[in-house]
């Protein structure tokens, strides 16, 4: 099959279009012709190594943590999924691969796509949706009245979890540039602050949440806005112990996550804040949950661009510079266009 394939670990590297052997179908899988594959910043960062010694990919190996496509073929225990059913995913992690024109997923991390989005609609959404309600529905139990600050409103993990936040019932501030103002106004966010003019720490203050995406320095500042018993979640780093344990770290890696986050946590149990680190897992269930939310109108994928598969080295490239708005997708076949 045609695969955009990475054949070594380097800052930069070019995804090479090449062949790839078809993929083992195990009992629990579904076998899925890929639509459109959703780019995220995730894989720039395995590209480049930083991931290394968390997850074991070996190259050459195929990138892409989002798909919308329709089933092909389903394993023998397979039970929620037919053939020609629509459907999206956030891969588990050890199994990603969605630049490529088919992809075997576990049933477990699977769903139905909306049936109101588009194949390349419906690839924007799966690890930021996830990201997102990991965050603010289960880490954050974001409830009704709360205040919210949610960083860089108009990335792809900001677009959607305004868009979350607000259906919870919260009232929602963000930080981005002016040029984006309006676009997270509509999205839902009471407050904008313009990150370029404005130092958000010192115009807010008692917020329940911050889901942070940003650097250190951002991070650190986000502790001045939150009320005791606040909760600072970081999607962006350090990891901390709790991160460890669940992935199942050894003891070094784990003890070089304590320390990583020695500090923030530190500044946090200082100010009556809890800190924790956010890596979203798969979760079909979840993502089941957000349909429903996207068919009944309560939120709606934003996208800066659909590229051709062709063309993904380049966006993958400029998924760095800070300005794309939403999620940039790749049309892998035929059927998948905005």
């Amino acid at each position: 099959m045609k695969a955009l394939i990475l054949d070594r670990y380097k800052k930069k590297q070019p995804l090479r279009l090449g062949e790839m052997p078809e993929p083992a179908v195990g009992d629990r899988d579904v076998l899925v012709a890929v639509a459109a594959a959703g780019l995220n910043p995730l894989d720039a960062k395995i590209r480049d190594g930083e991931f290394k010694p968390l997850l074991k990919y070996r190259p050459p190996f195929v990138l892409g943590h989002d798909l919308a496509g329709t089933v092909i073929r389903v394993g023998r225990n397979v039970r929620r999924f037919k053939v020609g059913d629509e459907v999206y995913a956030r891969p588990r992690d050890g199994r990603i691969g969605a630049l490529a024109e088919r992809i075997a997923v576990d049933e477990a991390d699977l769903a139905l796509k909306p049936g109101n989005l588009s194949m390349a609609e419906a690839a924007s959404i799966p690890l930021v949706g996830l990201t997102a309600w990991q965050a603010l529905v289960q880490l954050a139990r974001v409830k009704p009245g709360d205040q919210v600050l949610i960083h860089a409103g108009a990335g792809d993990v900001g677009t959607f979890a305004i868009q979350l936040a607000k259906h919870l019932g919260a009232t929602v501030a963000t930080t981005t540039s002016a040029g984006n103002a309006d676009l997270v106004k509509r999205l839902g966010a009471d407050l904008v602050i313009d990150y370029r003019r404005q130092d958000f720490e010192k115009v807010l203050n008692g917020y329940d949440v911050v889901l942070a995406s940003l650097d250190g320095e951002t991070l650190h500042k986000s502790l001045d806005v939150l009320r005791r018993g606040g909760k600072l979640i970081s999607l962006s780093g350090p990891p901390d112990p709790a991160f460890a344990k669940a992935a199942g770290l050894n003891v070094v890696l784990a003890l070089v996550m304590r320390l990583l986050s020695l500090r923030i946590r530190r500044r946090a149990k200082a100010r009556g804040v809890t800190y924790s680190f956010l890596y979203m897992r798969a979760n079909g269930a979840q993502l089941a949950g957000i349909t429903k939310l996207v068919e009944a109108g309560a939120i709606r994928p934003v996208i800066d661009r659909v590229v051709l598969f062709e063309a993904t080295d380049r966006a993958l490239a400029e998924l760095g510079d800070g300005r794309t708005k939403g999620k940039v997708v790749i049309e892998v076949s035929s059927g998948a266009s905005a």
